[in-house]
């Protein structure tokens, strides 16, 4: 490229300026790829910290992750991203062993079986399985081997997939504790091929199920190792922390305590309302309550982001029902925890627990553990898909109460009120995970509308999918077409959505 050229092009881009209206991951990453070439960027965040997902807490001076405590390495997207950032020496590998299983029919709390896919069994005669299903399940499991195989994309549901093929015990004891801890949804509503690409294959290569599984496990026996997930010494808000810093590098201005209320068609660009509160950190700005912008990226919730975007998309696609989770983080002075009596965490059968799941924070996380300096902390998780959260109802007092419960009873040791030192209460409307069956044509229908209408783009995990390594790079594509159409004038191409191919 000429030096005319270039010279021409970073004009272009400091006539340009985009305002990021939400700061998540997704709004910080996105406003991050438009500022590198240039391009002025504002980014406004309606809470009084950036972070969205990820969240600080304190728990009697002890810093938390009240949201997101990890990120899942697939995709090496939030890896190269955390790298970036200079935190890859901060980078550390979650402690303490597998997970449990709580809320077993007739049999007590047993640890996950190893390996195995979504809970499909490989080996339904392994003994850790057994433990769950018990000989009945076993020997309706190995029915599996003797059925014909299913047609490729025959059955989408995971759930009656299991069930057919393997029988109830398994899909009730094994893979529905899964699916509602990790998409807090019913196997019924999960997609087999979002879930488990290459699993409905496999099954008409190999002729049954636990075949299948296993042979999906054979072909990823020869990839490098490493943990599914990774998290952060100190927490994942140093990254919202490191990403705010870069911005800043870039001359971004970040203004938080600032609630867009509307968006408005100006010519070309656009008119960004907001209200900011006497607590912005904006710097003086000329108007404080209207903002001018040559394009706009919305990157807040679900139910903010239809309410900004309706009334200018057109055939904007209905919403799927979105969970709502509450997460209650418990400090608690019991020794009796020290020989972590339930490895990293607790997922529970359900129907059999008021929580959905329970994570053992400082058996995981030896940072944490470190910072508790003798005391634990437990993270206790309510509400699923179609079901409110049980605390929902609660004063904070009760959920912790509830929780202190709930955890007593996952981690097999009675725990009273005496040993509660604090506890904090996180509420979370979490986007539906593309993994279940029809979401992900949603999404396309939702992408594909956004995409249509010049200057104006949407990230986050109502779009992208749940997590990390599904919103970052989903933010860096959707920030990259946006920005080429602006340097470009390139409307027409800027309608095609973007696509990262990530699953949850």
């Amino acid at each position: 490229m000429s030096s005319e050229h270039s010279a021409d092009l970073a004009a272009r881009a400091a006539d340009q300026h985009v305002v990021v209206v939400g700061g998540g991951i997704g709004g910080l990453v996105a406003a991050r790829e438009c500022a590198k070439v240039g391009i002025r960027v504002t980014v406004l965040e309606a809470a009084s910290q950036l972070g969205g997902s990820i969240r600080r807490a304190e728990l009697d001076g002890i810093v938390i992750d009240a949201g997101a405590e990890s990120f899942a390495t697939r995709g090496g997207h939030v890896r190269a991203l955390v790298d970036e950032l200079g935190l890859a020496d901060a980078v550390v590998a979650p402690e303490g062993g597998g997970a449990w299983l709580s809320g077993i029919p007739d049999a007590p709390d047993a640890p996950l079986p190893k390996g195995g896919l979504l809970g499909i069994p490989a080996n339904p005669f392994q003994e850790d399985v057994r433990a769950i299903i018990g000989w009945r399940g076993v020997w309706r499991a190995y029915v599996d081997r003797l059925r014909p195989p299913l047609t490729i994309g025959h059955e989408k549901s995971l759930g009656r997939l299991v069930t057919t093929r393997m029988g109830a015990r398994v899909r009730d004891r094994l893979v529905a504790p899964i699916t509602a801890g990790v998409y807090s949804a019913l196997p019924e509503d999960v997609d087999v091929d979002a879930a488990a690409p290459g699993l409905n294959a496999a099954l008409t290569r190999v002729g049954s199920l636990s075949g299948a599984v296993l042979s999906l496990q054979g072909e990823r026996a020869g990839k490098a190792p490493g943990a599914a997930v990774l998290g952060i010494d100190g927490g994942m808000g140093r990254l919202v922390d490191a990403l705010r810093a870069n911005l800043e590098t870039y001359g971004v201005d970040v203004r938080t305590d600032a609630r867009v209320t509307a968006l408005t068609r100006d010519g070309e660009g656009w008119t960004v309302q907001l209200e900011q509160t006497e607590e912005s950190d904006a710097e003086e700005p000329a108007d404080p309550g209207i903002l001018t912008a040559s394009a706009v990226i919305v990157a807040t919730s679900e139910p903010a982001a239809r309410e900004l975007l309706t009334p200018h998309v057109t055939g904007l696609s209905d919403p799927g029902a979105a969970p709502e989770i509450e997460i209650v983080s418990l400090l608690l002075d019991a020794p009796e925890l020290d020989a972590n009596p339930r490895g990293s965490g607790v997922l529970t059968v359900p129907g059999s627990h008021t929580a959905k799941a329970l994570t053992h924070s400082t058996a995981k996380w030896g940072w944490l553990r470190r910072a508790a300096d003798g005391n634990h902390i437990v993270r206790v998780s309510f509400g699923a898909q179609g079901e409110p959260a049980a605390t929902a109802s609660l004063d904070d007092a009760a959920a912790a109460e509830l929780a202190l419960s709930e955890a007593s009873a996952l981690l097999g040791v009675p725990l009273k009120s005496a040993q509660l030192r604090a506890a904090h209460r996180a509420r979370f409307v979490q986007s539906q995970p593309t993994s279940l069956i029809g979401a992900a044509e949603r999404r396309a229908a939702a992408r594909a509308a956004i995409a249509a209408t010049p200057r104006l783009a949407a990230v986050g995990a109502w779009l992208s999918g749940t997590g990390l390594a599904q919103v970052v790079p989903d933010a860096s594509a959707e920030a990259d077409r946006l920005r080429g159409a602006l340097l470009w004038n390139d409307w027409n191409g800027a309608s095609t959505p973007s696509s990262t191919g990530a699953q949850d």
